[in-house]
Order: C-alpha cells, then sequence, then structure tokens
C-alpha cells in the first residue's frame, strides 16, 4: 500500500480527475466508518485544528443532507482509532454539472497533524472511491488551491490528473 501526505483545501480551487480502480486498503486497525450525527462536535473540533476556521454551519447542514437520498449520494467517512477520530473525508455524487454525466466528488478531506503520514487519508479516499464505485461512478474529481502542493502532492499520488475543466471566477464586489 502506498504512503501518502496528508491534506487540507484551501481556496482557488484546481479540478483533478482520475479513473477509479480497485485497491485493497490496509487497515492496522484504523477504522473507516460512516460518520453520525455525534461526531459532529469532533468534526468541527478537527476542521478547525487544520484549518484553523471555524465552520460550525458548513457542518451542521453536511449532516443535514447526509442520508437524505436512497440510495445516498452524500458521504461522511470518519478515521477512528481506539476510539478517537483522527480524519474525515467528505464526498458527493454529482450529476451533469458542466453536462458531464455522474461522477464523484471531494469536498474536504483532513487528518490530524499529529497522525500524519500513517496512510490515514489514502485509506479515507479509498474508502470514498470504494462507495462512489458501489454507486456505479466511474470517476471522481476535486478542487484544490494551485498552489497547495501538499494537497496536489496527495491526490496525484492517488492517480488523480488534471482534468477536461478549468475553473474561472470573478469578484462580485
Amino acid at each position: 500500500m502506498r504512503s501518502s501526505t496528508e491534506l487540507s483545501f484551501q481556496r482557488e480551487p484546481h479540478i483533478a480527475v482520475m479513473k477509479l480502480r480497485s485497491r485493497v486498503p490496509d487497515t492496522d486497525g484504523l477504522l473507516i466508518r460512516d460518520a453520525v450525527r455525534s461526531d459532529s462536535p469532533i468534526l468541527v473540533a478537527l476542521d478547525q485544528e487544520v484549518t484553523g476556521l471555524v465552520k460550525r454551519k458548513y457542518w451542521r447542514e453536511s449532516f443535514a443532507r447526509l442520508g437524505s437520498r436512497r440510495p445516498p449520494r452524500r458521504f461522511i467517512l470518519v478515521a477512528e482509532n481506539q476510539g478517537h477520530i483522527d480524519g474525515f473525508i467528505v464526498g458527493e455524487i454529482r450529476a451533469w454539472e458542466f453536462g458531464e454525466p455522474p461522477c464523484g466528488w471531494v469536498f474536504a478531506i483532513q487528518v490530524r497533524p499529529k497522525v500524519r503520514l500513517q496512510n490515514i487519508a489514502t485509506q479515507l479516499f479509498e474508502a470514498l472511491c470504494d462507495r462512489f464505485r458501489r454507486a456505479g461512478i466511474t470517476k471522481v474529481r476535486t478542487l484544490m488551491a494551485r498552489d497547495n502542493h501538499l494537497v496536489l502532492s496527495f491526490f496525484r499520488s492517488q492517480g488523480m490528473m488534471a482534468g477536461p475543466f478549468i475553473e474561472l471566477e470573478m469578484a462580485l464586489d
């Protein structure tokens, strides 16, 4: 199993895409599981620990949408080790954005700094990709800041590469 660096998302995104393929996860006692509502305060704190931002509203809305559709299209997975949550990943199946058929999107992934380089982000990413595969999805995408070399390196280590889109933006002042 590959080793990886862990990551955090920042602003100005850059798109990445990869074809999904099967991999056998290496758990080494780590439990990757679906998040439950009682995990929310822990995820808010972990997100704040890594990003320096408190995003209670984001997490409240994320958990509100979680499981609201059958089959599930939004996923929040956590990495739990000896009863402690050390990481999470948030993803969703989106359809027909930019004229593209349904694909999986990774919106957020975080791992506690003190447990990075222990393959946790890779295991979270692989578990999310497995959820997407079971739903019939064949591609996964994400956005990241083009100068966030840590994030870019992680996703490239997972087999992702530049996708078919260019992100554009403008200020609305």
